[in-house]
């Protein structure tokens, strides 16, 4: 059992419980309940970051076009964006299919939530400003360029599932150890851990507040693979995060329906 602060759709309002995320249930006034019975809001309150080219194995595969136009070197920075607010969606919702969009992309990432606002600070210092993690489904229509931002691709509607808590940071051992797996209908389609990102947690902490900063409940993506699993209307994606739980969503065509 953990302890995690959660979102109920009727309040509207965080809530501290104890979470299960073996079975993705929590306990609420002593009772033990299922996310089907309680469904949740995105748990984030502050502006969502995200970060690519962060898995050694996925910066490695493309080296060489790093070396070309327009790149002409390797990233010597953390590369970041922006999911706006329009993005933000939550456990069980679905993610809407673009019209004339057919295919879309799964990012999964381990997500970080600030618990204090940090400005330049050191590495040895950033899990003390870590108030928990949770899970991040960072959607996208499939793009090959990274040199410009790529809006147009990564800011529609519902293409930011977050949830479904925040697992409070004092119960995580190790955050750089976390196994992500991604599942479509089922079938284990992404292995990534954490252990392999470029900068791990406290250093990538380190290195953005060099230059930004980060406010309480602003949300962090560690890492985004590059090769991630697309998928369609219609189908159903999980991601599983080891000590965190299972975010889950499906996906619908935009013109079926409201998604926020």
């Amino acid at each position: 059992m953990s302890s995690a602060s959660i979102k109920l759709r009727h309040l509207n309002a965080l809530k501290t419980v104890e979470v299960d995320p073996l079975t993705n249930s929590f306990y609420l006034n002593g009772q033990r309940n299922g996310l089907k019975d309680y469904p949740v809001a995105s748990p984030v309150c502050g502006t969502v970051y995200g970060t690519i080219l962060n898995y050694k194995e996925d910066l490695t595969a493309i080296e060489e076009q790093l070396h070309q136009k327009p790149y002409a070197a390797p990233p010597n920075a953390p590369i970041l964006y922006i999911k706006p607010a329009n993005t933000i969606n939550f456990h069980s919702a679905p993610i809407p299919m673009p019209k004339g969009v057919s295919t879309l992309e799964v990012g999964a990432s381990l997500g970080v939530v600030i618990g204090k606002k940090a400005i330049a600070i050191k590495e040895e210092d950033a899990f003390s400003y870590i108030a928990g993690y949770t899970i991040v489904n960072d959607v996208s229509i499939p793009h090959d360029s990274i040199f410009r931002p790529a809006v147009p691709y990564k800011a529609r509607d519902g293409f930011c599932a977050i949830g479904p808590w925040i697992i409070d940071a004092k119960n995580i051992m190790d955050p750089n150890s976390f196994t992500i797996k991604v599942y479509i209908n089922n079938e284990l389609r992404l292995e990534k851990n954490t252990s392999t990102l470029v900068r791990p947690i406290a250093r990538l902490l380190e290195e953005i507040t060099e230059f930004m900063t980060l406010d309480v409940g602003d949300l962090l993506l560690v890492g985004i693979p590059t090769a991630s699993p697309k998928v369609h209307v219609g189908d159903q994606i999980r991601i599983d995060i080891s000590e965190i739980g299972s975010l889950e969503n499906y996906m619908m065509d935009e013109e079926e329906g409201c998604f926020l």
